[in-house]
């Protein structure tokens, strides 16, 4: 369920949030790589190449797995595949994972020499320690139960390997920056994405989405206790977007 900008729903109870998420990405994913693009004007292409470049430069043994966790249509495993190519790098194998059927079924069109499977981030069908690389981009904040899933990752992950988030995280100080940014996410995004997707409740959840989650400091505090130390810490477009590349201890 990845996205730059990251839809969401009014959701009723710890209980069923997962569930409602899932359906409302099963609902839009016909018009969901569109208003991605559209809504974000393409920055998010570089951002995530940024994240894969990075990555490369700091992982240097042989890659046989890389896993992208809340995959949604696929994009992010396109650009390791690219980047992977730009920089000589060989890749095994790179999976998909995502809970999003109708998502999946998008990606699979579109990527038919990847593999996808039906799975929470917190259940990842996978061995211990067979990644190498573990990515999750605009989808943690979806993730009701993101401490499971960050052990999961962790369990999942080789030793020395690493995670690598792209996420929209909550500001660390208000200021001329964030008034724009508030001003776009609360006022011009919804209207924006109700046209693409004829959708509109889908995409007014996004401003309280990053209100209610973590600062990039308190994604490092809690990807530390999970095991993981981070190397890379990257800011994008205003704070709109920030990287985080974390290695297994």
């Amino acid at each position: 369920m990845a996205s730059i900008l990251h839809v969401g729903i009014v959701l009723e109870n710890n209980d069923n949030k997962q569930q409602k998420i899932v359906q409302m990405f099963d609902e839009i994913a016909g018009t969901y790589d569109t208003a991605n693009r559209v809504l974000s004007m393409g920055i998010d292409i570089q951002w995530r190449k940024t994240a894969c470049d990075e990555t490369f430069a700091r992982y240097t043994k042989p890659i046989t797995l890389i896993v992208d966790v809340a995959c949604g249509t696929g994009d992010m495993m396109g650009y390791w595949a690219k980047q992977a190519k730009k920089a000589g790098r060989q890749i095994g194998k790179i999976l998909g994972v995502d809970p999003s059927v109708g998502m999946t079924d998008v990606g699979k069109q579109k990527f038919p020499a990847f593999e996808f499977v039906i799975s929470e981030a917190t259940q990842i069908p996978l061995p211990n320690e067979s990644a190498d690389i573990l990515s999750i981009s605009y989808g943690i904040r979806n993730v009701v139960r993101r401490g499971e899933a960050f052990s999961e990752f962790a369990r999942v992950v080789k030793q020395g390997g690493y995670v690598v988030i792209l996420e929209f995280t909550k500001d660390e100080k208000k200021g001329f920056f964030f008034t724009i940014k508030d001003f776009y996410l609360n006022k011009v995004l919804p209207i924006l994405g109700g046209i693409i997707s004829k959708n509109r409740a889908a995409y007014e959840y996004l401003p309280t989405s990053i209100e209610g989650f973590l600062t990039a400091s308190m994604l490092q505090k809690e990807l530390d206790v999970a095991g993981f130390e981070t190397e890379f810490v990257k800011s994008f477009s205003m704070d709109i977007s920030t990287l985080v590349i974390a290695k297994k201890r």
